[in-house]
């Protein structure tokens, strides 16, 4: 097979033992890889209502076609599934970097971790040589330690490695998987499935060819798409990154800011991407085979927090900044290097400490309950002090390292209506109170609260929608970016450089041609996204999940935005919210309690799930 390496790696983490088994041919034409790929694994190795830290809960590690290719942002990236401690559901998580890269050329489309080991692992892939060693010493260290040591021992500067830092040791919800340092596979909670099973880390160095099937045609388009990537499509990522949403979101007044409390952030200008490019960015790096180069690495070099260093992006600014108050970006920067250290999603971590807050200034918690710490709005030591006790699992970390669904339900005293999430995954930078075509695409998302699913914030702040009121049919656009996104996540290339596909599914078909040799028309690739997305809804049905829990967050049904300006009195009622569900399935072909039929199954050529779905259909 052209684009793939053709083989699945079996690690059996109780017994120690590892085989390799022939990539399914059909499934790879049907899912792609990715997270397609990674998510119809981890459906036929596991159980109906496995617990997320169970060792019969697998963690699945897949690449893409393009990965290890020259293809620009395609060739770097890899993605992990498993079930999600926060939402029980399904979890998907990419990063980029190098790690995929050597990963395919080492020979393989996939990893799956079964079991747990006895004591702390870490698990050495060297081509076809595959080795489970002794952790012990690596426990307990940051990401980037423990991949300092790895190749230090392995005696290779160039292995890529994988790993969790302290959190995912301790089964911290939020907890993320880190390669290179700063790229993180960050959203779900798949570090601490990946600590539940003492597996510190993955090491990888590959040495194989990667094979595509009309190299010609291939070379030629990736020159052209080297050329888009240098192009306006991309130029925020290339200049001040996504922290340039700053200014945007708060001038319409979609910001949520001091845990939802407002849409607009009076000290913006304060935590602006331009301020942070004028003041603290020290350079901009790329990863492999990337035109674009959008890390853009920030350093503190005066004051407390003197000597921080990390990648910021949008929304840990955000969730860091304005959603806790915090004016301050020297302290930001420390929040996002105290995240990278003990290998926590700085999105959640930043909205963790947002509803803590909340939470102190309504007399929920007090200063007994948060150590001393006087968690207000706009305190940024205690933001700081709040994420190092949850990387710790530290006093009042080790409930809010539960994450704020679980974390409110064991607080009680009210804290349910603060806790902003869906799906027990909090929420992202954009106000759905505001938003109303991404307050859909937020509340149907397979992987709980999040802007990467569907991208339908766009047509809010760009003005193609009234973005104040919904109205029916805008389900189908939301449906249609959910499957562009489902194709580039198993593809796995790089959402920044979606801009750059002008044709979307006519280019993304004829780059999975060049690279597969397998002629594949846009519908085809069309398809294989609407599967895909039907594929992770049937998972989620198994496990339990359905229209009661496609949701929004009790602020955003509930308070209406109070700050004069364009959105005020703005919020989502219940019967908006269900207009929007009844809108969405519709258009998806699903039953109104939102299960995909047989008849969308059979059209969709996945007719071996129908028995899932008619279970719970004939329940119901």
């Amino acid at each position: 097979m052209y684009g793939y390496a053709g083989r699945i790696l079996h690690v059996d983490l109780t017994t120690g033992k590892t085989r390799v088994e022939p990539l399914n041919e059909e499934y790879a034409k049907k899912y792609i890889g990715g997270i397609g790929l990674g998510m119809r694994l981890w459906l036929d190795y596991s159980k109906a209502g496995v617990d997320p830290f169970s060792p019969e809960n697998p963690l699945v590690l897949t690449t893409g076609p393009t990965s290890g290719t020259v293809w620009p942002t395609g060739g770097n990236g890899h993605a992990f599934v498993a079930k999600s401690p926060q939402s029980y559901g399904i979890a998907e998580a990419k990063s980029h970097g190098s790690f995929g890269t050597e990963l395919k050329r080492a020979g393989y489309d996939g990893v799956i971790f079964h079991g747990r080991a006895e004591k702390p692992v870490y698990v050495w892939i060297d081509d076809d040589s595959v080795q489970i060693l002794d952790a012990s010493h690596l426990w307990g260290r940051s990401p980037a330690e423990t991949e300092d040591m790895i190749k230090e021992e392995l005696g290779d500067y160039y292995i890529r490695v994988a790993a969790i830092g302290p959190a995912g040791e301790k089964l911290v919800r939020i907890a993320c998987i880190i390669n290179e340092k700063s790229r993180a596979a960050g959203r779900c909670g798949l570090g601490a499935v990946m600590g539940s099973k003492n597996l510190k880390a993955i090491a990888v160095r590959g040495t194989k060819d990667v094979m595509v099937a009309k190299p010609d045609e291939f070379l030629e388009f990736v020159k052209e798409f080297h050329e888009r990537m240098k192009g306006p499509a991309t130029k925020k990522y290339r200049t001040l990154g996504t922290p340039e949403n700053v200014l945007v979101h708060n001038a319409l007044h979609c910001m949520p800011t001091r845990n939802y409390n407002n849409a607009h952030f009076e000290a913006a200008e304060k935590v602006s991407g331009e301020y942070l490019n004028e003041r603290y960015v020290a350079k901009i790096i790329g990863c492999s085979s990337c035109a674009m180069r959008c890390e853009h690495i920030c350093i503190v070099n005066e004051g407390p927090y003197k000597g921080a260093m990390a990648r910021v992006e949008y929304e840990p600014l955000w969730a860091m900044g304005p959603y806790c108050g915090v004016d301050r970006l020297d302290a930001i920067i420390k929040g996002c290097e105290l995240c990278n250290y003990y290998g926590i999603d700085s999105i959640s971590a930043g909205v963790i400490v947002g509803f803590a807050m909340d939470c102190f200034e309504n007399g929920i918690l007090t200063v007994k309950d948060t150590d001393g710490i006087e968690a207000r709005f706009g305190n940024h030591e205690a933001m700081v002090k709040l994420i190092e006790k949850i990387g710790k699992r530290e006093g009042i970390g080790d409930i809010l390292a539960e994450g704020v669904k679980i974390a409110a339900e064991k607080i009680g005293k009210g804290a349910e209506k603060l806790a902003q999430h869906i799906k027990g995954v909090e929420v992202t930078g954009y106000d759905l109170r505001c938003l109303k075509t991404a307050a859909l695409g937020f509340a149907v998302s397979f992987r709980g609260a999040d802007h990467n699913r569907h991208g339908a914030y766009a047509f809010d702040v760009k003005g193609k929608f009234n973005r104040l009121k919904y109205e029916k049919g805008r389900a189908k656009y939301v449906k249609d970016l959910e499957d562009v996104y489902t194709v580039i996540d198993s593809l796995i290339i790089c959402k920044f450089s979606r801009g750059t596909y002008y044709k979307e599914f006519e280019d993304l078909a004829k780059l999975y041609t060049l690279v597969t040799g397998w002629e594949t028309t846009p519908e085809e690739m069309r398809l294989k996204g609407e599967r895909i997305n039907n594929l992770a809804r049937v998972i989620n049905v198994r496990e339990g999940l359905s229209r009661k829990d496609d949701t929004l967050p009790w602020k955003v049904m509930n308070v209406p935005i109070p700050d004069e300006g364009p959105s005020k009195g703005a919020y989502v009622s219940k019967e908006e919210l269900d207009l929007m569900l009844d809108d969405y399935y519709e258009v998806r072909g699903w039953t109104r309690d939102g299960v995909p039929t047989p008849e969308k199954l059979r059209q969709l050529g996945i007719d071996d799930l129908i028995p899932i779905v008619e279970a719970k259909i004939r329940k119901a």
